[in-house]
């Protein structure tokens, strides 16, 4: 199946790398993948950068020719006016995140004022405090919507370490809220069709390759996509269309092999 497809979409944390580590045969596989002529994208949750930086990361360890990422942060902003116009943002994340909703002309509301808030921003939070999770729970609860670029609850780092991810900060935020978030990245559509159109390709002719079955697997199948889980552990074969151990594995199922 996987050697007739024309694109490939590639989740980055967890799949291609982890952390500051490509995955063993990442860089051989998509470089063979490239020169078969067969598209490539990546699609990342990752809720503290933009594309660019993405790409940046990907020659550094590697990983060459790059196409352009995708992340929620490229339509972060434009989601939030689509759904509740010109807005006050209180803003729970990284300075990223508070950029592109800067830009996209709402006004960033200070953690002190958040009853001015008709929007609260969770991403993920390294400057996390008890008085920014407080505030943004406070202000959801008082009717500001929640929106936040991912529910991934860890954030993949070498040798199966981790840190939490976006999704354990904006649970802490919904649950004491009591409300429920608006999801901009995975597994929800947009991305994935961003991702196609750069492609040039229809939903059937590529697949989205990832680890998470949850955001990568659910996602692309939402759209009609192939799935292909990136397992080295293994998993079972209804996982996904294509379960691979490595990318290796991967590269002999496309017709690709280096």
């Amino acid at each position: 199946m996987l050697d007739r497809l024309r694109g490939f979409v590639f989740d980055l944390d967890g799949c291609v790398w982890q952390g500051e580590r490509l995955n063993p045969g990442a860089a051989r596989t998509l470089t063979a993948l490239h020169r078969a002529g067969r598209g490539v994208a990546y699609l990342t949750n990752n809720s503290r950068a933009r594309g660019a930086e993405m790409s940046a990361k990907l020659r550094r360890l590697g990983v060459t020719p790059v196409e352009p990422a995708l992340t929620p942060l490229e339509i972060f902003g434009d989601v939030v006016t689509e759904r509740w116009g010109a807005s006050r943002v209180l803003v729970i994340g990284a300075p990223e995140l508070a950029a592109v909703v800067a830009a996209a002309g709402h006004t960033i509301v200070d953690v002190k004022a958040w009853r001015d808030a008709t929007v609260v921003a969770v991403g993920n939070d390294f400057d996390l405090t008890y008085e920014r999770l407080a505030a943004a729970a406070r202000a959801a609860a008082a009717g500001a919507a929640v929106v936040t670029p991912n529910l991934d609850p860890r954030l993949p780092l070498e040798d199966g370490d981790f840190l939490p991810g976006c999704g354990a900060v904006v649970q802490a935020v919904c649950v004491a809220a009591g409300v429920r978030p608006v999801v901009v990245g995975k597994p929800e559509p947009p991305l994935f069709r961003l991702a196609l159109d750069r492609l040039g390709c229809r939903p059937h002719e590529a697949a989205m390759v990832g680890d998470s079955v949850a955001s990568d697997i659910g996602g692309g199948r939402a759209v009609g996509m192939r799935t292909v889980l990136y397992a080295p552990d293994g998993a079972p074969p209804d996982a996904a269309d294509v379960v691979v151990r490595s990318f290796d594995e991967l590269a002999q199922m496309a017709g690709v092999a280096h």
